[in-house]
């Protein structure tokens, strides 16, 4: 079977090489991963990794956010904020950020990343302000805008100046705000690309850049962003912290940990893909033709399932648009997150829904990577991913922080095969959520006529011609990048390995 190949090579600046012949690690309890099919002769990995993901066991794990070595007003802000200890994935990240380390943080969904890192950032910001202190990359828009509320929450009492650089907004005025050097900017990699070679003041801003922090790491660094991340750490000086957190492991984390010149520190909660145990997973078998009538059955039950609010994830910006028609004609209010819409109504729908004045949100995968919404009880997988960590990460918008959640999968005869794949690497079964069919189907006939009328408003509003224009652009876009050729080659080996399997 053909190799996969790696998108990530030995020149790659997210971690800078190790000297040759380094000195040994003097931690004995340190181990060392290799990567079988990367080359580093020159290069011995320095990696302390950790697996331990419940420090609390221990007599000696700390206990409150004092003891991992923070400032006084760090820790009194986390207890106003409600933090009154330090999760798993803070007790062990945040005293080796506060050391100088590079770290690689992997975590389930929800078990509070974003202050794992930001807490020690802003703790030695406070000691030496200046900006521009540190660069976050995350992958979508909504997750840049979501973190920037965090730092600014965890940093409330040092004034923190935090910027957000994503498409949709206000070029000028986005330049305005990076020339003003704040001391954060949290950024997705194409707005800042663009910024980046079109401005020429611009590069000179992270020129003493002491962060960079890669959250969603495993999206940010897939062979899609590759080009911008390579204009990006042009203008990043050698001697920063490199912090990358993600819920899940890609070979290309693994490479890029191995080649850090820093003694990376790799925390791994746990291993392959995992979802927390608070978290119900169930499935509900459907033909293709009823799953819109089984939806509308479920979301019309959430006050008698005692589900304050639900998320709906879809795999099209067509089917998002489509139930969200059909939802408003059978009286279901609902908001609706997708790529067509302009930033402005992106935002608009998920205060509308993180606000409580609609108890849905219809989503693609946009939304699918860290919204941390805590009304959310219900998650609905209408469409089931054809990734496993798809699915982890979207199951991962409930249960969080501790609290409890329910993930409902609709399954097809087409689908059947992916799910299996999933329990394959969840290492558990989904169970079969019990509803009768006859009751499910007493208002088909409803649903059929809105569907009829959705149709129709999609067909009037050219909602279809969109989409095919967004297609030829993408398309455009990736062979501008040099990326088709790869993308198919990736696609040819997926249809091999699964032919061998």
């Amino acid at each position: 079977m053909e190799q996969e190949e790696n998108s990530v090579d030995e020149n790659f600046p997210l971690f800078f090489k190790a000297p040759k012949n380094p000195k040994p690690l003097q931690n004995p309890q340190s181990t060392t991963v290799a990567e079988p099919n990367l080359d580093l002769s020159d290069v011995e990995p320095q990696i302390e990794k950790s697996t331990d993901a419940n420090p609390s066991s221990s007599s000696t794990a700390p206990t409150s956010f004092a003891e991992l070595g923070l400032s006084e007003w760090a820790v009194e802000t986390c207890k106003e904020l409600g933090m009154t200890k330090p999760t798993a994935v803070q007790a062990h990240c945040i005293p080796k950020i506060l050391a100088g380390r590079d770290v690689l943080g992997l975590a389930q969904t929800g078990s509070g990343k974003t202050a794992a890192f930001a807490l020690p950032i802003l703790h030695r910001l406070a000691e030496n302000p200046f900006g521009v202190f540190a660069l976050v990359v995350t992958p979508t828009r909504e997750l840049a805008f979501q973190m920037a509320e965090q730092f600014r929450a965890l940093g409330s009492c040092l004034h923190l100046r935090c910027s957000v650089i994503v498409g949709g907004i206000n070029m000028l005025d986005q330049g305005k705000s990076l020339m003003g050097r704040p001391h954060v900017v949290i950024a997705t990699p194409g707005r800042l690309k663009v910024f980046l070679e079109g401005n020429p003041d611009i590069p000179s801003v992270f020129s003493k850049t002491k962060f960079l922090v890669l959250d969603e790491a495993d999206r940010v660094l897939d062979v899609e962003f590759e080009e911008e991340l390579r204009v990006v750490f042009q203008c990043l000086p050698k001697n920063r912290q490199t912090l990358l957190f993600s819920a899940t492991m890609t070979s290309n984390l693994q490479t890029l940990v191995e080649l850090s010149g820093n003694k990376a520190y790799f925390y791994e909660a746990y291993e392959g893909f995992k979802t927390v145990d608070a978290l119900k997973q169930q499935y509900v078998l459907t033909p293709e033709n009823v799953k819109d009538v089984y939806l509308v059955y479920l979301l019309s039950k959430m006050e008698d399932m005692s589900i304050r609010s639900a998320i709906v994830f879809v795999s099209t910006c067509r089917d998002c648009h489509f139930l969200s028609l059909l939802l408003e004609e059978l009286g279901l209010n609902a908001a609706a997150l997708h790529s067509f819409k302009s930033q402005s109504l992106r935002l608009a729908a998920i205060h509308r829904f993180k606000s409580g004045k609609v108890p849905i949100l219809l989503a693609t995968d946009v939304g699918s990577r860290g919204l941390d919404i805590p009304t959310v009880d219900l998650v609905i997988n209408y469409n089931i991913p054809r990734f496993p960590r798809d699915y982890v990460h979207r199951v991962g918008r409930t249960a969080r922080a501790g609290r409890g959640g329910l993930a409902i999968g609709f399954v097809t005869q087409n689908d059947v095969r992916l799910v299996h794949e999933i329990e394959a690497v969840l290492g558990k079964q989904l169970e079969d959520f019990e509803c009768k069919e006859n009751e499910v189907l007493s208002d088909s006939t409803k649903v059929w006529n809105a569907r009829r009328v959705a149709k129709m408003k999609m067909m009037d509003d050219g909602f279809d011609e969109k989409v095919k224009d967004r297609k030829k652009q993408k398309l455009r876009t990736l062979a501008a990048k040099g990326l088709l050729n790869k993308t198919s080659r990736k696609k040819k080996r997926a249809r091999k390995e699964k032919a061998f399997a």
